[in-house]
Formats: structure tokens, sequence, C-alpha cells
């Protein structure tokens, strides 16, 4: 990429060499004379890079690079001087200089120095694009009624301080939530950890939130940092809250109301700043009622409920939300994009999702591998959902008053079922070849002749 340089130096010399070189070495290169005209040039436009002179008549370089610092977005700037001391030096850097070098210029050392700038200016951009993607990732997808009051939740809770209890089944995008809160708030750039209470251990859930010191307990061989301490200044999540347990609750408490705690084993205490957010899928207030959980931590936890609903809540998002999987997971394997048939969207949108968003993902992840050609059919649907030969017909011709689908009655036989998914899987196998028998024979193991009988018993037609 071409970087443009502005010089800002008093001498003529130094400016007309400086500008040659850095022009000859690929650069933008623009020249000014004092503290002043550097400010009047960055009024007009905006370079990536200055290279700016201490001793100026006029403002000084210090006070320059002060005005410039102030600026949105300031360009990089490295000092020059021809009388540099260390105190110089020192004033530079706490003022936001990227480096300093002396006079008489170096070429080598100037260009090895803007090389550095130019370096760190891309790695910046590589971070401003991954920190982008990471925001595509966590939106919140659909126009639907609960959907929008979501995200207007968000909005007014993101910026403040206050802590956050989300609810909601197993694969809504509690995680989801708890990061876009994370990202829209105040403290974005800062740590977003989580910890998941369900999967951890009850003997390593204090270590893992707290920390330990070395030999505190059995397999303890170092200091080790815990969760709180690695979200300081940012947000800490308490994923599956309902499943921490008594001993760990106190602890939980105790850190969040004092922002202090002390790592196992260790008698100092450590301060942090963290907001917490946590999530459950369990009802708390029946989990007090069994006396399973602390309701001076549910209070605590509980100062802005969020409630995640059901994919079956706001079915209508169904279609945007598998378009959006379809894209992410076909640019995450490297296939070509695929596109839902009208009867296959129909059926999604039919379908209760026990499992919610996290189901409906796996899902297009499945159909994203495994279908090869780039339409996918009702036919490429998992019986459960298309209902096989009959329930893909009840789709089709259902009235106000027919019969409950197989998409939401499922099969009344087990025999009914089995036929459903050979059916299902034969025509995947026949597609993947192309429609070619002997082939599809050959990948199911079984003989040509075995092969017709069976599609004939299905109601496989030659041309399907």
């Amino acid at each position: 990429m071409k970087y443009s340089v502005l010089i800002v130096d008093d001498e003529s010399g130094i400016r007309e060499s400086l500008s040659g070189v850095l022009r000859d070495e690929g650069y933008e290169a623009h020249a000014v004379a004092s503290g002043e005209a550097c400010l009047e040039f960055l009024a007009r436009q905006r370079p990536d890079l200055v290279l700016l002179d201490v001793w100026l008549p006029g403002i000084d370089g210090l006070e320059t690079l002060a005005r410039i610092q102030a600026l949105p977005n300031p360009p990089l700037v490295t000092m020059i001087s021809g009388h540099g001391t260390i105190e110089t030096a020192v004033r530079a850097t706490k003022l936001g200089a990227f480096d300093f070098i002396e006079k008489p210029l170096s070429i080598d050392k100037t260009l090895l120095t803007l090389r550095h700038a130019s370096e760190q200016l891309e790695l910046a951009a590589e971070n401003r694009q991954l920190r982008e993607q990471l925001r595509g990732r966590h939106r919140l997808i659909g126009d639907s009624v609960p959907m929008k009051a979501l995200r207007q939740q968000l909005a007014l809770a993101a910026p403040t301080m206050g802590r956050v209890l989300i609810y909601g089944e197993s694969g809504v995008g509690k995680e989801l939530v708890a990061h876009a809160l994370h990202e829209l708030s105040a403290r974005s750039q800062k740590p977003f950890v989580e910890v998941n209470c369900a999967a951890i251990p009850e003997e390593l859930i204090e270590s893992e939130l707290f920390g330990h010191v070395k030999g505190s307990f059995t397999g303890a061989h170092e200091d080790k940092a815990g969760k709180f301490e690695q979200a300081h200044g940012g947000t800490l999540f308490l994923d599956e809250v309902g499943d921490m347990s008594l001993r760990t609750q106190s602890k939980v408490l105790r850190a969040i109301e004092e922002q202090r705690f002390a790592p196992v084993g260790s008698g100092r205490t450590l301060n942090v700043d963290v907001r917490i957010i946590a999530a459950t899928n369990k009802n708390l207030q029946e989990e007090i009622h069994k006396g399973n959980f602390r309701e001076d931590l549910f209070y605590r936890l509980n100062v802005i409920p969020f409630y995640v609903p059901a994919l079956r809540e706001h079915a209508e998002d169904i279609p945007a939300l598998a378009t959006h999987f379809l894209g992410e997971l076909a640019r995450a394997y490297g296939r070509r994009p695929k596109q839902l048939a009208e009867r296959a969207m129909e059926a999604l949108v039919e379908y209760r999702w026990p499992g919610n968003v996290r189901e409906l993902k796996n899902l297009i992840e499945r159909l994203v591998i495994m279908v090869p050609g780039s339409r996918i059919e009702l036919r490429h649907l998992p019986p459960s959902l298309a209902g096989g030969a009959a329930g893909a017909m009840a789709f089709t011709h259902r009235g106000p008053t027919a019969a409950p689908t197989g998409l939401t009655a499922g099969f009344s036989t087990l025999q009914e079922a089995r036929a459903a998914y050979e059916r299902d899987y034969i025509l995947r196998k026949l597609e993947e070849n192309h429609g070619n028998v002997t082939r599809a024979a050959e990948a199911l193991g079984l003989e040509r002749s075995h092969l017709y009988r069976k599609m004939r018993s299905l109601g496989i037609g030659s041309g399907e």
C-alpha cells in the first residue's frame, strides 16, 4: 500500500532531500516548514505518517505533537532532533510519538523507521477489519417484533454499567446477546471473558474464576490468573450461572459486591473493574425456592433482565437466519453459495426447532457440506422436517382443515419413518452420482438390481 508522509522541518535542504528519497521509495511525500503550517495541512488532508522536527520556529515540535494527538484519528508521528536528549525523547513518547530519530539523518535509519510505522498502520487496519468481522458475527438477525424489541433493549442497556441477566432456552443465542452488549459498551476495546459454569468441575471452578498461586493444591504447578482478573476493565460473562454450586455462588457474590477477591491459596487481595453479564436456561426463582440458588446473588445479577425468545416465537425470522448461515458457512468451507428452494424454506418455517437457532445453524452447516448442487430442495432435508414422501405431499396440498403434516406430527409407524429415511438417503446418493444408478448402487453397497427394486418400492422414478 502507498502511504503518504508529511515532513515538517525548517531546513529546506532536509525537506527537499527527504521528499526525493521517500518518493523514490514509493511514498507520497509532502513537506512544510513549521508547526503552524503542519496543523494547517492536517486541517485540509490527513497523511498516514509525519516526520516532525523538535526544534521549529513558532510553536515547537513537542507542542505541535500534542496538538496532532488531540485530532481525531491522528497520523503516526516520528520525531526528529539535532539536539536529542533522553528527556526530550521521553516527553515525545509520553505525548504519543511513534519513534524518535536523531540528526544528522541516516537514510537507512529513517526508511527503517517508516517501514516499522507502515507495518503498525497495516496491523491497525487488520485489527479494525477483524473487529468489524466479529461485529458481523455477533449481529442479531431478524426484523420480527421480538427481535426489534431485543435490539432496542440492547441499545439502552449496553452503554451502562448495569449487570444483565439473560434468560432463554438452550440454543437461542444468549452468548450472542452477551457479546453484543459488550461490543456496544464503552468497554468494547477491553477483554470479553466467558465462563461456562456448567462445564467446569466443582473442584476447579474457584480456581477458574479467581485464579490460584503455585502450590495451593495438587497440580497447581504455577501461578494462574482467574477469569475475574483476565476480564479487568472489560466484561465477564457467566454462562449457565444457574448450575453454579452454592459455595461458589457465595464467593462470586462477594467478588461482585466488593470488586475484589483473593486467588486460591493466596493471602493478597486483587481489585478489579468488571462488568458482569450472566445467562441461564433455568427459572432462577424456582431454583431459589428449591434451595439451589442464592436469592441475594439473584438480585445482584438481575439488575437488567433480558429475555431471548425461542426460535418458534419469531419463526418469521427463519428465512433471514437461514440465508445468513448459508452465506457464512459457504464462505467458511470454501463452497459455492447455495439457495433454499421455496418448499424447503417453508418446511424450515413450519418446524418447531426444539434446539432453536443452534439447531438451525447445525442443519444449514450439514446441508452446505452434504448437498452437492447449488439448490437445496425439500428432499434434502431430514425426514423430521420434510416428512418423507407422504409428508412432502401433505405439505404441498394441506388446506385450512387439513390434518397435521409430517412436519409437525412425525410418522405414525417406525416402518413409515424408515421408508422416508431410506428414500431421502437413496435420492442423495443418486444426486451425488449425477443420476447414475450403477455408481449409486456401488456407493450404497447394493447390487444394481436390488437398488432398482428398492427405488420402485419407495416410489422413486427413474427421472427423479
